[in-house]
């Protein structure tokens, strides 16, 4: 980007007048002078703002397939049965915000929430893509090509990038995510766009751990006609369970010796490699993992086997609660950025995707293993002091419909005209609701949110601007969440 150097002279208004000259030449790449004035604009109130930079660390927990809204934080118990369903709201610890009865565990520490029932857009399909990335838009052929030209980076590849850009080195990757390469454990289909690097490059791909263990509690699955039963590590596991880093391409017995060894032959290569790699992506991130394996720290951090009985029991014994606990323990260790996917596992159209067999698959498979998890997370990074340092972040690419289907065990479809998400610690309200919906949680009728908003407001926690720049492949600037505004009654 066209740069004009020399002394900094800061108009009254903020920007300064090197910032002014190089906005003259922003044109060259698609921008205006108005769009850098509201960019200096942005950083001026963030400057001002205590909030701004508040979180050292975020965890998201993502939801795959998406919950009701109706059956999470937004319960309507006075609407008609079709649309409240079977489920009874309960008391929680935030006056004004019952929950579903099936989060005994998640009601006792809602005080410390911020929940947001407002968020709307116009995508209801599985676009783990738009929710979690800048992409201004998405259809059926992106969610289902994850190297599709048009995507935007994974929020955690772009912090990832920006940590690298200001030099701040850790012991531990800055973009790890569990339980296992995502949408990898599904049958039947193509991997879905999500969480990769886009037009970042293969650096800034997700850390993902692979899971080591085995499943306790036998379900059965349900798609459309399609039954399958299996052990399902989301309903429980066996306390040796464990987290390996998996993209290193090597095994948990190789030795500190025999990766030296191997690197010794590889390097026998690199001259050939050089001349055929088109960017030092790979290099890079091959170096990077060497420099995991020859250390403890990422290995000592997955290790929840580390964790007193207790502690490991209050986050729930399954792959989505001990993901949790690892998720705590590597921002402990300095990770900036770490997500737990509850994912597909078994059949596609699983997670969180309940189209049928809705409310046994609430009761026996999904309610009980996030509200275990949540309360673990929520009471243990508060107890230890790291709930005011840390953001945690509850999302889903949309919700469900107000009306129950006629599927078996009923069912509820997608719904992205309404649905909630939840936030807690790094700078956030303690103890909020921010929005409403209709009296059937179908219609936002007040303070609507977008997932760009949700995700600008992530930033600006973790200490960027949402119109801070990244270049796509053509070299353009691009803003990390073009258009998206900071939804501040979610601050503290």
């Amino acid at each position: 980007m066209l740069r004009v150097l020399g002394s900094e002279k800061r108009f009254c208004t903020g920007p300064t007048r090197r910032d002014a000259l190089w906005a003259g030449g922003l044109s060259l790449f698609g921008l205006t002078l108005a769009d850098a004035l509201r960019a200096g604009e942005a950083r001026a109130v963030a400057t001002r703002d205590t909030s701004f930079g508040k979180a050292q660390a975020c965890i998201l927990l993502y939801l795959y397939g998406s919950p009701s809204q109706l059956e999470l934080a937004d319960m309507k118990p006075d609407a008609p049965v079709e649309i409240r369903g079977e489920l009874k709201p309960i008391r929680s610890s935030l006056p004004g915000c019952d929950v579903c009865e099936l989060l005994p565990h998640a009601a006792r520490v809602m005080d410390r929430v911020t929940v947001v029932r407002s968020v709307s857009h116009k995508y209801p399909i599985h676009g783990v893509a738009y929710a979690t990335t800048g992409i201004p838009e998405i259809d059926v052929a992106m969610e289902l090509s994850p190297h599709d030209g048009r995507h935007y980076p994974f929020i955690g590849s772009v912090v990832a990038y920006l940590e690298d850009q200001a030099k701040r080195r850790r012991r531990v990757p800055d973009n790890v995510a569990l339980p296992w390469p995502f949408s990898s454990r599904r049958t039947g289909e193509v991997p879905r766009a999500g969480p990769y690097p886009a037009f970042l490059g293969g650096t800034y791909h997700p850390h993902f751990t692979e899971f080591v263990g085995d499943a306790t509690i036998e379900i059965t699955k349900t798609l459309a006609e399609k039954k399958e039963t299996f052990r399902e590590p989301y309903v429980g596991i066996r306390p040796d369970a464990r987290f390996t880093l998996g993209d290193t391409g090597t095994g948990a017995d190789l030795t500190v010796d025999r990766l030296n060894t191997r690197r010794s032959l590889l390097e026998q290569f690199d001259d050939a490699r050089r001349q055929r790699e088109e960017t030092t992506s790979f290099a890079r991130h091959r170096e990077l993992a060497y420099a995991l394996i020859g250390t403890n720290a990422v290995r000592d951090a997955l290790d929840v086997a580390r964790e007193p009985i207790g502690i490991r029991e209050s986050y729930g014994m399954t792959v989505f609660g001990q993901g949790c606990l690892a998720a705590r323990r590597l921002v402990e260790a300095g990770s900036k950025f770490v997500t737990v996917f509850w994912d597909e596992y078994g059949l596609a159209g699983s997670g969180w995707d309940t189209h049928w067999e809705h409310y046994p698959r609430m009761k026996n498979e999904l309610m009980p293993g996030f509200d275990r998890a949540f309360y673990g997370l929520i009471n243990d990074l508060d107890q230890r002091g790291l709930l005011e340092s840390t953001l945690v972040v509850v999302l889903s690419e949309h919700g469900r419909t107000p009306q129950i289907n006629k599927a078996n065990g009923g069912g509820r479809d997608h719904w992205s005209q309404a649905y909630t998400a939840l936030f807690a610690g790094g700078g956030t309200a303690r103890g909020k609701v921010v929005g409403k919906t209709d009296k059937i949680g179908g219609t936002v009728t007040d303070r609507p949110v977008s997932p760009k908003d949700l995700l600008a407001t992530v930033y600006h926690l973790l200490g960027y601007d949402a119109d801070t720049m990244i270049r796509d492949r053509a070299g353009r600037p691009q803003a990390i969440v073009p258009g998206a505004s900071v939804v501040r009654e979610q601050l503290a």
